[in-house]
Parts: structure tokens; C-alpha cells; sequence
């Protein structure tokens, strides 16, 4: 089968299956191996972060080489199923005025200190989340199962994984997190950009506003794919994102995104959408490839 139609496969079965029990996921396992080399290998430096990340995503290729099908390594790589119930969840929390339970909730989609948020501050959280993790979590990994088949795909997963172990700019990781976090730069340029292209597909009518948005507001934010995602959300959903940001004890102003109001508690929902719409569209766009490749044999 053509890897674009395993790909638009593997991503309709985490539609309707979700990820797999947490127990028996392979990421979770990967992640307990790159911890116990962390713990034996780590030093403060740049070659040992690159040893780190090698190791990782040799890993990830050769994980991806046993498992040799597209669509089986593409189900276990996409969770858009897990992003979008969990934010909804938030959102819930937060229209319901619970917000203990949407503290309790948050640190699954974002690194940021929740403690001190308010309830616009943790919807801008969630949007943002949702945004970014659309790229991360659901057309990286389609993308690379379509370049690469089933060893690209878990290898975009292993990476991607690393980046959220230790590619932070903190004193423990700024060195060794370095190679991991640029890596996953490097693998997520392409599918951040065709996101920015499939937001705008599915919202025509602020396909303009996205353009300019994704052309002169996100170069300013410190990544260079979640700005893309980030900037394309906001003016599909005619929001502002962007904002002060706490990690511990550190602050960081992000850029302005969009041009609208403030993020709302019910702007989750229309995110939530917005990333389904994009998923259902990519699964379209893979699927019809695929099969105009197995038409032409």
C-alpha cells in the first residue's frame, strides 16, 4: 500500500482508537530508555547532548524498520485523538468555573507554570497548545510516514520525544538539550508550514489574515514552527495569542499572534475543531494521493 494511504490509514485509526494504554505505549517505553541514559551519560555538554540525541533517534529509526508497517508505526506516532479530548476537558473545566480541575489538567498540554494563571491566561494556554501540538502530534508524524514510511515516522517520534525531555533552555539542558531541540526543529519546518497551508484551506474566508499573520508576526516568536501554528490559529480563530509566559522562575514575553480579542474559555472548542478539520483534511489530501498511486500501478 501506497505510504500516503498508510499514513491518511494509520491517522483515521487514532480517530476512532486513541493511543494506546499509557502501560503498553511505545513512546513511554523509549522514554523510560532515553531516561536511564540520561542518568548514566548525561554531561554538560554539547557532544554528549548530540550523543543523546543520535542514540534517540537511531532508536526511533530502527523501532520503526521491526515494526515495518506505515500505518501501524503512523497510529502509534499521531495522537490528535488525545489532544483534542484533553483540551476539550480544560475547557469544560473552565466554562464550568472549576478551575482546580483545569490547573490539574493543563500540565499535560503545557510546560508553563499553571499556579498563577487566570482563566484567560489558561485558554490562551490551551489554544496555543492545541496549535503547536497539531504539528507536533498529528501532521509531523503523518508527514514523515508519507516521506519516509514507518522508520520516518517513529524516528520524527523519537526525536520529537527528546525535545520534550531535555530541550529546555534552562542550566541543566541549555547544552545537552541543544542537538535534541534543534533536531526537532529541523524535522517539523516542512509539516509546521503545510499546517499554516491546511488552516488556511479549511477557514478560506481568513485565509488573507493568515497569510499575514504567519508572514510578519511569526518570525518574532522564539520557535520557528510554533510560531507558524500559533500565528495561523489565531487568525483563523480571530484571536490574540502571544502574552507573558512562566516557567518556575523564569518569564518570557511572547509576541503578539493574530490580531483579535482575547482568548475566551469558549475559543477552546473552536480550536479543538480547527485541529480536527485540519486532521480530517490531511487524512483527505494523503488518502486521494495513495490512491491515485495504486490507480496508476
Amino acid at each position: 500500500m501506497p505510504r500516503a494511504l498508510s499514513a491518511a490509514a494509520g491517522m483515521m485509526a487514532d480517530g476512532v482508537a486513541g493511543e494506546p494504554p499509557p502501560r503498553l505505549h511505545p513512546v513511554r517505553l523509549f522514554g523510560s530508555c532515553m531516561q536511564r541514559f540520561e542518568k548514566a551519560a548525561y554531561r554538560d555538554t554539547r557532544a554528549s547532548g548530540v550523543v543523546h540525541a543520535a542514540l534517540g533517534t537511531g532508536l526511533g529509526l530502527l523501532a520503526g524498520a521491526v515494526v515495518g508497517s506505515t500505518a501501524l508505526a503512523t497510529y502509534l506516532a499521531v495522537a490528535g485523538k488525545a489532544l483534542r479530548g484533553v483540551a476539550t476537558s480544560v475547557g469544560d473545566a473552565l466554562e464550568g468555573s472549576d478551575l482546580g480541575r483545569a490547573r490539574d489538567l493543563l500540565p499535560s498540554l503545557v510546560g508553563r507554570d499553571v499556579a498563577g494563571l487566570d482563566v484567560s491566561d489558561m485558554a490562551r494556554a490551551v489554544v496555543e497548545s492545541v496549535a503547536e501540538n497539531t504539528v507536533d502530534a498529528v501532521v509531523a508524524p503523518a508527514w514523515w510516514a508519507a516521506v519516509a514510511g514507518a522508520p520516518g515516522v517513529l524516528g520524527y517520534r523519537a526525536v520529537n520525544t527528546m525535545d520534550a525531555m531535555v530541550g529546555y533552555r534552562d542550566d541543566r539542558y541549555l547544552r545537552y538539550g541543544w542537538a535534541s531541540a534543534r533536531l526537532d526543529d529541523a524535522a517539523a519546518f516542512v509539516p509546521a508550514r503545510l499546517t499554516a497551508i491546511l488552516v488556511a484551506a479549511v477557514r478560506p474566508g481568513a485565509a488573507g489574515a493568515i497569510w499575514r499573520a504567519v508572514r510578519t508576526q511569526a518570525p518574532s516568536h522564539p520557535s520557528p514552527n510554533a510560531g507558524v501554528a500559533e500565528a495561523a490559529f489565531a487568525a483563523a480563530l480571530g484571536l490574540r495569542l502571544g502574552g507573558l509566559n512562566r516557567y518556575g522562575a523564569d518569564t518570557e514575553q511572547r509576541p503578539a499572534l493574530g490580531t483579535g480579542r482575547v482568548v475566551e474559555p469558549r475559543d477552546i472548542s473552536r480550536a479543538v475543531e480547527l485541529s480536527d478539520d485540519v486532521c480530517h483534511a490531511l487524512a483527505f489530501v494523503l488518502g486521494t494521493v495513495g490512491l491515485l498511486g495504486l490507480w496508476r500501478r
